[in-house]
C-alpha cells in the first residue's frame, strides 16, 4: 500500500489562509469599529481611497471569467491580482479614515500574511489550468503592484457589466458605503 505524500507546508498554510480570510475579515471588522477614532478629514481621504479600490475590483470583474478562461485583459493587464489590490486599497482606505495606528499596523501585517499566500495558492491553481498561457502571462504582469505601462490597453478593452452583475461585485460597495455610514455614525455618536 502506498501512502500519498503529505502536502507540503507552503501548501497547508496556503489552503489555511484562503479558509481563513473571510471570517478573519468579519472579526478584523467588528475589532475596527469597535476602536475607530473617525474625523472628517480623514473620513474623506480613506472614503476616495477606498472609493478607488471599489473601481478598481469593479473593473475587473467586467473582465473576469474564473476558471473558464484565462483573464488577461482590462486591470488583469496591469497586476494578476486586481481584486486583491482592490480589496487592499479598500482596507488602507477604511484604516486612513479611523484607525488607530497600532491597529493599522497589526491590519496591514493580517492582510499580507492572509493574502500573500492565497495569491500564491492561486497562481498555482491558474498554472494548473493554462499550462500554456499562464507562465507567459505572470512573466509580463505582475502579482500585485500595478504595471501602469499597460493602462492604456487595459483601458480600452472595455467591461462587460453582466459579469459584473454575476459576480455580485456591488457587495464590495454596499459593504464599503456601511463601513464609513457607520464611522459617521460613530463620530456624531462622540461629538
Amino acid at each position: 500500500m502506498t501512502r500519498e505524500p503529505s502536502a507540503s507546508w507552503q501548501t497547508r498554510l496556503r489552503s489555511a489562509a484562503q479558509r481563513a480570510r473571510v471570517p478573519l475579515g468579519f472579526l478584523v471588522a467588528v475589532l475596527f469599529l469597535a476602536t475607530a477614532q473617525p474625523a472628517p478629514g480623514r473620513m474623506v481621504a480613506g472614503a476616495l481611497l477606498g472609493g478607488i479600490g471599489v473601481a478598481l475590483r469593479a473593473w475587473a470583474t467586467g473582465h473576469l471569467r474564473k476558471d473558464e478562461a484565462l483573464t488577461a485583459r482590462g486591470p488583469y493587464r496591469l497586476t494578476r491580482n486586481p481584486l486583491y489590490l482592490g480589496s487592499w486599497l479598500m482596507t488602507m482606505g477604511c484604516l486612513a479614515a479611523a484607525a488607530p495606528w497600532p491597529l493599522a499596523l497589526a491590519i496591514g501585517a493580517l492582510f499580507v500574511g492572509i493574502y500573500w499566500p492565497v495569491m500564491r495558492a492561486e497562481e498555482a491553481h491558474l498554472g494548473r489550468l493554462f499550462p500554456e498561457d499562464y507562465p507567459a502571462y505572470a512573466a509580463r504582469t505582475p502579482l500585485f503592484l500595478p504595471r501602469w505601462r499597460n493602462l492604456g490597453a487595459a483601458w480600452r478593452d472595455g467591461f462587460d457589466g453582466r459579469l459584473y452583475w454575476r459576480h455580485r461585485e456591488y457587495r464590495a460597495a454596499l459593504g464599503l458605503a456601511g463601513v464609513f455610514l457607520a464611522l459617521g455614525a460613530i463620530w456624531l455618536w462622540r461629538r
